[in-house]
């Protein structure tokens, strides 16, 4: 039946939707054009923000490697990865996804994150996406966070509370400002659901989201876990804006 399918319907680049021959290059489906522009972050990287670093022999999953900003700036959470840069059909790929109506980019997307948030999910980490605001929700009629936390939890076997934070007001995006503008804009804007409080104590929490940029978002959701009695929060995104990418 699968091969039947395939004939009628090859498979397709997910950047592009070129025809791709032996299911596509890359982990996903990726055409050729496609794959050299997708900045999949294999190598060393910052172990609080998942941020692409230069490889100076110490390992990939060093967890004492640091980039400039995680050094310069206290995060609250404890470690953090992220599958791509948020640049060229990377950066295309998280835009279809969250504004372009493309839900149906979310398997292959969280398949290429569920393999870097790998270190951080263990046998009770709780994983919750970043919520959005009901008024956002009913605009876009999904959570693209919630589309791929859903999958990387399945993918690990974990739980999967896409209620778990709730956005107590609606803020404007995070796309313009700067970093102290973006950390003001969500400061006490998300909370954590008073239905999962109980379920919440003492485990620990992997927060999923599309992109982080500054990382304000994800201190935001990190401070109201911790604060309601959460174990160690660490944070995974599909992409990671780096400078001059």
């Amino acid at each position: 039946m699968k091969g039947a399918l395939r004939l009628l319907y090859p498979p397709q680049c997910v950047a592009c939707g070129a025809p791709v021959a032996g299911g596509g290059e890359g982990p996903g489906q990726l055409c050729p054009a496609c794959f050299p522009d997708t900045r999949f972050i294999t190598g060393a990287a910052c172990a609080r923000c998942g941020v692409p670093l230069p490889d100076d022999g110490t390992g990939a999953d060093d967890p004492a490697l640091a980039c400039d900003d995680c050094l310069a700036m206290a995060r609250p959470w404890q470690g953090g990865r992220a599958a791509l840069v948020y640049a060229g059909a990377g950066r295309r790929l998280v835009l279809a996804l969250k504004h372009g109506d493309r839900p149906d980019l979310a398997p292959a997307l969280a398949g290429w994150l569920a393999r870097a948030a790998a270190p951080l999910i263990g046998p009770d980490t709780i994983v919750a996406p970043v919520p959005l605001h009901l008024r956002r929700l009913l605009k876009r009629r999904y959570n693209q966070a919630a589309l791929i936390s859903g999958r990387v939890a399945r993918a690990h076997g974990a739980a999967h509370l896409p209620d778990l934070l709730v956005r107590r007001r609606h803020t404007p995006g995070q796309d313009h400002g700067g970093v102290s503008d973006r950390f003001a804009n969500v400061a006490g804007a998300l909370a954590v659901n008073p239905r999962r409080v109980a379920a919440l104590q003492g485990r620990p929490v992997l927060v999923v989201d599309d992109v982080m940029a500054s990382g304000a978002t994800l201190a935001a959701a990190t401070e109201a876990l911790l604060a309601a009695g959460s174990g160690p929060v660490s944070v995974a995104v599909l992409a990671r804006a780096v400078k001059d990418a």
